[in-house]
């Protein structure tokens, strides 16, 4: 591993967390400001102050638990208007820390319930607020569908249907989610097909809380391009290798893995050993309001930990946007932003 002097010069920090990012890995309903939830709750006279601490974020034990609270939270969220609204505040925040470009998994299993009408509709009103954002803060949005996975395959088939129906310059992908230890990859091969043959990019949660085969089977058994997590494959470097000669990229979470007990540290997380053997990293938040993270504490705990310096975090955007399900023309804009004032 190649040494770097620890970086304590304040103005390189600053440098360092004002960057323009690339984020992949950014959960629609996980990135609900826990303030924007209440307030939503509260106008529709909804009671959820069980999922609140004292503090006002979310409370949670474990990440059984969390998936329980993200769905009480996300019901509250049941119109058109109100996932526009939510758009609006998740990309206030992503700019806010200097994201250029994210992609963010949707379900419609929470809009419209798999139904491809009312998906359309949805889909409609997220869509007008991310090209309002991108006018008014330059930061551009793509949607990748989500599966859910402890919803079982039958309702991943629905999720894929309306991947499928609306798949485009705006829907670019099919990316499962939810609990890691329900059923197997293989399970969902009906749905990443059809998402592949109506010409979407693929990626799926895997080794974030089981073992380096669940990386190897998402990548054999589903045929995917990149992997939300992945960072158990250190623990069998065969996986590891397999990565990097199959070129897939590891839409990683630093933040979210240590909050929720995956790695005890920063400076444990295996994302820097990962990188160093030659597989591709990428940096995103996950649900950053529950797990008390940003784009920029990101990047400083990686500064921090890992020595990382801007030259290396040019080199995890420029991955990030290599990696990007968009098309050719947004990539080569989103590329512009990247590039070093002159």
């Amino acid at each position: 591993m190649r040494d770097r002097d620890p970086i304590t010069d304040e103005d390189e920090l600053h440098r360092i967390v004002t960057l323009p990012k690339v984020e992949l890995h950014l959960h629609f309903e996980g990135a609900a400001p826990p303030a924007f939830i209440r307030g939503l709750a509260k106008e529709k006279k909804i009671d959820i102050s069980g999922i609140f601490n004292p503090d006002g974020s979310y409370a949670y034990r474990d990440f059984w638990h969390f998936l329980e609270v993200y769905e009480a939270a996300t019901s509250v969220l049941q119109t058109p208007e109100d996932f526009a609204r939510l758009c609006t505040a998740l990309l206030e925040e992503s700019a806010r820390n200097g994201v250029v470009y994210t992609e963010t998994f949707l379900s419609p299993d929470f809009c419209g319930g798999g139904d491809v009408t009312a998906w359309r509709e949805y889909l409609h009103a997220i869509r007008e607020a991310a090209d309002a954002a991108e006018r008014d803060m330059g930061i551009t949005l793509r949607g990748i569908v989500t599966p859910i996975r402890h919803f079982g395959p039958e309702k991943a088939k629905r999720a894929a249907r309306c991947a499928a129906e609306t798949a485009g310059d705006w829907i670019v992908g099919l990316g499962m989610g939810g609990d890691e230890k329900q059923g197997k990859q293989r399970d969902f091969a009906y749905s990443f097909d059809m998402a592949r043959e109506a010409g979407l990019k693929l990626t799926s949660h895997a080794g974030e809380w089981q073992g380096p085969s669940e990386v190897r089977e998402a990548v054999e058994d589903l045929g995917v391009e990149r992997i939300g997590h992945g960072v158990r494959a250190i623990g069998d470097l065969a996986v590891v290798d397999m990565l990097i000669e199959r070129e897939i990229t590891l839409e990683v979470c630093p933040g979210s893995n240590v909050f929720l007990g995956v790695f005890p540290s920063l400076k444990e997380h295996p994302i820097e050993r990962l990188r160093e053997r030659g597989v591709k990293v990428t940096v995103s938040t996950d649900d950053p309001p529950f797990f008390h993270t940003t784009m920029k504490d990101e990047y400083l705990g990686l500064a921090k930990a890992h020595r990382w310096d801007e030259e290396v975090f040019a080199q995890i955007n420029q991955t990030a946007i290599d990696a990007a399900f968009c098309d050719a023309a947004t990539r080569e804009a989103v590329r512009k932003k990247l590039e070093p004032p002159a």
